[in-house]
């Protein structure tokens, strides 16, 4: 499968908002399907069989920014409280997405901009990735679905990017049961949706005596944040919940331990959890407007 790259763009877009997302790949193609008719007893015993557009499949993956985080959320997450008004603050609003399956998350389109511009409709994510490395930019990798074939997009209008600060792993605290982790190396959190929402998160630390992970965890909190001293917002202490996003675990059951210790180096240790209970993410916006 070619793998389509810095060669086009993706926009997503929905009811309030149409932006072309930064990514570092994508995989966005047409479903196809054969509809096949089996060959009779009698004759040459060959099969028929024609080709039928069924949709679209494929991920997007792209890094997160000030800017994109609140709605690349919710499409990847499903369901958004209203924004709250953060007091003692200039202007910042926090918003709680909720994890809910596939069935009952919103809609969306995506085009896309390669040497032609195709539009694909009623977009869905079906699974998603949070990854988390170090020394790297924080991804989403949203895997995308959709039973409509794509069409052609007939306005030629140029799209703006969309501008921001990346978040990256250099700027993650890990709290594992109201006590801050030191040791952790990056984690990828991993949802899928179909028919209910499974859950898995790879947690990869550095392996010391004085790092010890439970094999029950009953609170993960990852928290993000931006160098805030850049902005308006944050020139007050009282404001530096702008650029942050949190996600929150609950009930974390250790699967299977992967730490291979045939190694000169230091032990990168990979943990493997299921989470059986809830997922949520805090996010910080600058405005009171609904994320959707």
């Amino acid at each position: 499968m070619k793998v389509q790259g810095r060669d086009c763009s993706i926009v997503i877009k929905t009811l309030y908002h149409e932006f072309d997302v930064p990514y570092s790949e994508e995989t966005i193609r047409e479903a196809v399907s054969l509809l096949q008719e089996e060959a009779a007893i009698e004759g040459d015993g060959q099969c028929k069989a024609v080709v039928k557009k069924s949709g679209v499949t494929g991920c997007v993956v792209t890094p997160l920014t000030l800017n994109t985080v609140p709605l690349l959320f919710y499409l990847a997450f499903g369901s958004a409280c209203k924004p709250v008004f953060v007091s003692e603050t200039r202007n910042i609003y926090y918003s709680r997405l909720n994890l809910l399956p596939l069935e009952d998350t919103e809609c969306f389109d995506l085009i896309q901009m390669r040497n032609e511009r195709l539009l694909y409709e009623g977009c869905r994510v079906k699974s998603f990735e949070l990854r988390i490395e170090n020394e790297e930019a924080i991804k989403l990798k949203l895997d995308i679905c959709g039973e409509r074939a794509a069409v052609k997009f007939p306005y030629v209008d140029k799209i703006e990017k969309t501008t921001g600060e990346r978040f990256k792993s250099n700027f993650v605290e890990y709290w594992i049961n109201s006590k801050e982790n030191h040791f952790i190396y990056g984690v990828t959190l991993s949802v899928k949706k179909s028919g209910g929402t499974k859950t898995e998160i790879w947690i990869r630390r550095i392996l010391t005596n004085e790092n010890e992970v439970p094999e029950n965890i009953e609170e993960l909190i990852i928290s993000a944040r931006l160098l805030c001293d850049k902005y308006e917002y944050c020139s007050a202490s009282q404001s530096l919940n702008y650029g942050l996003f949190r996600i929150t675990l609950k009930n974390l059951v250790l699967i299977s331990d992967e730490t291979n210790i045939n190694a000169a180096d230091t032990v990168i240790d990979p943990l493997r959890y299921y989470v059986s209970g809830s997922v949520s993410a805090d996010v910080f916006t600058s405005n009171e407007e609904v994320i959707k």
